[in-house]
């Protein structure tokens, strides 16, 4: 039986309900090299994110997907701590970020030294966290795979295919998107486990179809932005509806976080906007809530469990 992994232990899909796909609890987007980069203490992150974490919980919230990863300040032990102080289930990655953002001691790894290093993560946990790695976070350079990224991606994909892992990549083009699926492929993985992070970004919905007909998940991950309009969202939403895809849509908004380069960690941005305002949005232009529950419910937990 599928289970999805998280800093509270496994959770079915009758633990679970509401997922938020794509969010972020701790971000450091500083070079890794800069002092005090990913440091602060775990009483702050709490003060500041538990109430957030509060809020979505009270509107039927169940897990959220952490989506910092190696190289922009990913620290589990912060996300343990949020979920142990509020009862909410975090699910944290494995992987590395894009060029500018991969450190020293990644980049001089080889494939399968990074292969290693991703499955061990996955299967026995994170440095010594106790929290065990759910899935792979990698990021893509705009205009497309640098070496160092392609290196990543095809350990990733020999990583996570050991243990059927699902693997989310920051990607702007969907052509970029499209070079990523054909080389998870050649690497003996599957397209059904790869998400199209940003998928949004891209203005040629073409390339969304040709993703979803070759299996991916289309992720739609900023919801309530104030540079996305719901409008566009709601038409995007409909046409993948429309088309049969409806099973690999994700919702989400890509925010947060406790920053530990700014005074008090900054001001996080809720994570309220989907059920609050846009969820409405969506039954009033004629999605029926079945089809909600499902894009809400059971795609971010099919998409994550293994």
């Amino acid at each position: 039986m599928p289970n999805l992994i998280t800093t509270l232990g496994p959770k079915s899909a009758d633990d679970l309900g509401f997922i938020l796909p794509h969010e972020h609890v701790f971000v450091d987007l500083r070079q890794w090299h800069e002092p005090g980069y990913a440091q602060a203490n775990a009483a702050d992150v709490v003060a500041l994110m538990k109430p957030e974490i509060a809020r979505i919980q009270a509107q039927g919230v169940t897990a959220v997907v952490e989506c910092s990863t190696v190289g922009v300040g990913r620290r589990a032990d912060l996300d343990q701590a949020v979920s142990e102080a509020s009862g909410l289930p975090i699910v944290v990655p494995t992987g590395v970020y894009r060029e500018q953002w991969i450190p020293d001691a990644m980049r001089e790894k080889s494939e399968d030294a990074l292969r290693d290093w991703m499955l061990s993560e996955l299967e026995d946990g994170i440095e010594d966290s106790g929290v065990q790695a759910a899935w792979v976070k990698l990021g893509a350079s705009d205009d497309g795979l640098t070496p160092a990224e392609t290196k990543n991606l095809r350990a990733a994909a020999r990583a996570a295919r050991e243990v059927n892992a699902v693997i989310g990549i920051h990607t702007i083009r969907g052509r970029v998107a499209l070079d990523e699926i054909r080389i998870i492929e050649e690497a003996g993985y599957t397209a059904g486990r790869y998400i199209w992070i940003h998928a949004n970004q891209e203005p040629d919905f073409d390339l969304h179809l040709e993703a979803a007909r070759r299996g991916a998940w289309i992720e739609y991950d900023s919801i309530g932005a104030e540079n996305a309009a719901d409008e566009d969202f709601i038409g995007r939403i409909q046409r993948l509806l429309d088309a049969g895809y409806g099973d690999r849509l994700l919702l989400s908004h890509d925010r947060g976080w406790y920053d530990p380069a700014q005074p008090g960690g900054g001001t996080p941005l809720p994570f309220t906007y989907l059920a609050e305002t846009f969820l409405p949005k969506l039954s009033a232009a004629g999605v029926d809530e079945t089809t909600i529950r499902q894009i809400t419910h059971t795609n971010p937990f099919n998409a994550f469990a293994r």
